[in-house]
């Protein structure tokens, strides 16, 4: 019944309303902006606002979108159309809703709203507010406006000049909005500054800072409020709706925390002394919680030293870690009595520890540990006698088992490596032969395995504390033994496969090698000799060539063949590959030749070919034009070569015979060399064709045996030698003028040197000379006849010609009676020495020609050595020079 009086009281208004909207139009204006600007700050949480509240609900949309979001409920789907029954229809959904919440709509319907019909616009406006922003406020016991009018007056009730009595004239000075803000935000309002006497201020400070720091927006205009009498209520009511809403979340917060704070003061006291006792009570709990298990635990340690330190640990803790526990099971105890005590002088209820927590929990707890620590001690060294009887076999098979561990340590993954995938045939091999080492070193540990399980028996037997280890590492090892076993048998199999495999594809390889090799080495020649720059010098030559070629040629349909037979070679081991899919490691290990060389090399050789045979054409008609230069050089060379050989005989026999005076054999030789020069022009013009041959590149020529160097060189020589010939005969005439040597004596001397002569080369050799001299009566050493030689041989050419031989007979005939004086003065000067010294030429000579004599023996060392002293050999070339004797 209070509720549906507070219905009606909410919903009397209306006819108010409609009363006051038709008396004030002053109003209205009032009520559109503060209703449009209540309506965007709930649609811009939509995302959206409207300008003209009468025109922006017309099609239903937006209002139905309002109510969405103030209700936090979803409303039927709209209609999107743009005709009067789409409007009318979102219109009426939206009426419905606020029906269904329990408002009665008065004169209000769908189509005065379509129509923009302000006054029904706004009456549906001022309804929704009433029931979604004030009919739900609530204070001491009062509702809706009369709330809402009830919590103003608490909130402003400390202000001074702030009396709320309404909702129009009571704020009309703005105080009432600053005393709001102002009571629950101090800090954004300077009160203190506010004076009742400048509503303007007062009213715009407050709409600002509402705006500014509260969300609050502007719904009101202070020239409004203050040029009105009696400002429009529900504008008023409306705006000030919005800072109840904002303010009464902190004011509930502030009375749940005073609430707390006093219930908090009560039991603070007595919850710490729980807090206190539960900590207590817990950490003793944990105590005997952990060290019962620790009492009862009769497992044995691995080793000896653990089983003593378990027993030295028993000690500590009856020496130092029971007796304070004891203090602190007394002074809980004791904590507990005074809890309760101050519990009941409060009139409190009685403590009630957590769950197994009470005293007699702790010492039910406490009863447990006294009980676990009975016969530890006599475990404990029972224990440790049975560890020593069990120490040596557990030592022995550990270290057995670690030996064998360690033995078998990588041999898993040996055995699963896949390393022959992409091995070569003789690693393949090599593999082989160390996988037959494993298996015999495999075998060879057998005896091992069998005696760690026979050691692990016995333990079991023996009821060994550490037996599930024991076990369980026996366990592994002959797992892994077996395993062992049979990747070994896996790795032979697969080992044995590829070995066959990789043989027939190594025989295949070969066979390949073996005719690849000699055919690339075929091609390679027949590409070298295709592209091989020929040089040939006759037609033969290069008919040869086309021969060859034309052989060659006929041989490639074969050579085609060999080239297919050792591509299906190839193509076989691919097949085989593919087949069985073998990983090759790489390349034919016999060779470097691979088929796409070959069919590179055979197509290089197939282009060659032609190019080849065009090579040889023209080669050919080369060829022909160097053989007619050949003949036409042949024809002359054979003629002149024969005339300059015969020319140099005559000239050879004219210096050798004795016919005439050397006037006559003078004049004779002059004629021949004006003949000889005469014969020039058909030198020149060989030399002419030879250029020509030489412009041609021809090297050889078989027509003829004579080449033009040939030719040349005998010109000089006939040359050179008729003028040396005529120039020994001048040279003969002045040497007999000079030494008055007379024909006959000339004659003689020719008849010599012919005779010894024996090569008729108009020269002696050093051989031929020294058999002459001895011929003629000279005694000769080996010194002497070296001296002899560089006379007549100054250039040591090793040969004596005419002329030196005619100069040095006739000197020695004219020097005779110069060197027995010689000899004569020389027997004078030494005495019975061998040779003479310095001081005696000084001492017998005339200063300068002593001194003179002295100077020129400087360079000779004379016999024993001895400096400045002369033989007789010696003393006469001082003297006179090896030129004079």
């Amino acid at each position: 019944m209070e509720h549906c009086d507070g219905e009606n009281d909410y919903m009397q208004p209306e006819d108010d309303w409609d009363r006051d909207m038709l008396l004030d139009p002053a109003w209205e204006k009032q009520q559109r902006k503060t209703f449009t600007a209540w309506c965007n700050s709930h649609l811009r949480k939509a995302g959206t606002q409207i300008e003209n509240i009468e025109e922006d609900f017309r099609d239903g949309l937006k209002l139905m979108l309002l109510l969405e979001v103030i209700s936090g409920e979803r409303l039927a789907k709209p209609e999107r159309g743009k005709m009067r029954v789409h409007k009318i229809s979102n219109v009426n959904k939206a009426l419905n809703f606020i029906a269904s919440k329990g408002v009665k709509l008065v004169s209000i319907g769908a189509e005065e709203i379509v129509d923009g019909n302000a006054k029904m616009t706004l009456g549906m406006i001022w309804t929704i507010i009433l029931r979604f922003a004030i009919q739900d406020i609530s204070v001491e016991e009062t509702s809706a406006k009369e709330g809402l009018l009830l919590w103003c007056q608490r909130k402003t009730a400390p202000y001074k000049n702030v009396n709320i009595q309404n909702f129009h004239i009571s704020w009309k000075d703005g105080l009432g909005f600053c005393a709001l803000i102002h009571r629950h935000r101090p800090e954004l309002i300077d009160y203190g500054k506010l004076r009742k006497d400048d509503p303007m201020t007062n009213l715009n400070t407050a709409f600002d800072v509402a705006e500014k720091y509260l969300d609050i927006p502007k719904m009101l205009d202070a020239e409004d409020i203050v040029s009105t009498l009696r400002p429009d209520e529900k504008a008023v009511m409306t705006y000030v709706s919005c800072y109840y809403h904002a303010f009464s979340g902190k004011q509930k917060a502030e009375t749940a925390a005073n609430r707390i704070c006093k219930v908090l003061a009560v039991n603070q006291e007595n919850e710490q002394l729980m807090e206190d006792y539960e900590k207590l009570a817990s950490d003793l709990l944990e105590w005997i919680r952990r060290t019962i298990p620790w009492l009862e635990n009769r497992l044995p340690e691995n080793t000896m030293q653990a089983m003593q330190q378990k027993l030295e640990d028993f000690r500590d803790y009856r020496r130092l870690h029971k007796p304070p526990k004891v203090q602190e099971k007394c002074q809980l105890e004791i904590n507990f009595n005074t809890l309760q005590t101050k519990l009941r002088l409060s009139n409190r209820p009685a403590f009630m520890p957590s769950e197994g927590k009470m005293v007699s929990d702790i010492n039910n707890a406490w009863g447990g540990l006294e009980g676990a620590e009975k016969g530890y001690e006599e475990w404990l060294l029972n224990e440790i006698r049975r560890l020593e009887r069990l120490d040596h076999l557990a030592e022995k098979f550990r270290q057995k088992a670690a030996i064998h561990e360690a033995w078998t340590e990588g041999k898993e993954e040996l055995l699963q490596k896949r390393d022959y995938e992409t091995a070569s045939l003789s690693e393949i091999k090599a593999l082989l032969k160390k996988h037959e080492a494993f298996e015999s070193d495999l075998a060879a540990h057998q005896d091992r395995v069998e005696q760690i399980a026979a050691i692990a028996q016995e333990l079991n037997e023996l009821d060994y504390y550490d037996s599930p280890s024991v076990n369980a590492r026996c366990q592994r090892i002959c797992d892994q033994w077996d395993a062992l076993g049979a990747m070994t048998m896996k790795r032979t199999e697969a080992l044995q496969r590829t070995e066959k495999l990789l043989e027939t594809i190594d025989e295949l390889y070969l066979e390949f090698a073996k005719r690849a090799a000699p055919f690339n080495n075929w091609m390679e020649g027949a590409m070298e000799d295709l592209q091989d720059t020929f040089i040939v010098h006759t037609i033969e030559e290069i008919q040869g060539l086309s021969t060859a070629h034309e052989q060659f040629k006929a041989t490639l349909p074969e050579a085609d063949k060999e080239r297919l037979a050792i591509l299906g070679i190839q193509n076989e081991i691919a097949k085989i590959v593919q087949t069985y899919h073998v990983n090759m490691a790489g390349t034919n290990p016999y060779t470097t030749i691979n088929p796409q060389e070959i069919n590179a090399k055979w197509d290089k050789v197939r282009q060659l070919v032609p190019q080849r045979d065009q090579a040889l054409i023209e080669e050919h008609a080369r060829q022909q034009n160097n053989e007619r230069l050949r003949r036409q050089f042949a024809t002359q060379a054979n003629v002149i070569g024969p005339w300059i050989q015969t020319k140099m005989e005559e000239i050879g026999r004219i210096s050798i015979e004795m016919h005439g005076t050397l006037e006559d054999q003078l004049t004779h030789l002059r004629q021949y060399e004006k003949s000889i020069i005469n014969y020039k022009p058909k030198i020149d013009q060989l030399e002419g064709d030879h250029q020509l041959i030489q412009e041609a590149l021809i090297f050889d020529n078989k027509h003829t045996n004579y080449t033009m160097e040939h030719i040349r060189v005998g010109w000089e020589q006939l040359l050179t030698t008729i003028a040396r010939t005529i120039n020994e005969i001048e040279n003969q005439i002045l040497t007999r003028d000079a030494k008055g040597i007379s024909q006959d004596q000339l004659n003689e001397f020719r008849a010599s040197f012919n005779h010894f002569d024996r090569k008729r080369t108009g020269i002696m050799d050093a051989d031929d000379f020294k058999t002459c001299l001895i011929s003629m009566g000279y005694n000769l050493g080996e010194n002497e006849f070296s001296r002899i030689m560089s006379v007549v041989d100054p250039n040591r050419m090793g040969i004596v010609t005419f002329q030196a031989f005619i100069d040095f007979m006739s000197r020695e005939t004219a020097d005779t009676d110069t060197a027995d004086q010689v000899m004569a003065s020389f027997k004078v000067l030494a005495g019975d020495k061998n040779y003479i010294l310095a001081d005696e030429l000084r001492r017998e000579l005339p200063p300068d020609q002593a001194e003179y004599c002295i100077a020129r023996m400087a360079p000779y060392t004379g016999p024993d050595g001895v400096p400045g002293a002369l033989d007789y050999m010696s003393f006469s070339t001082a003297l006179y020079g090896e030129s004079d004797l």
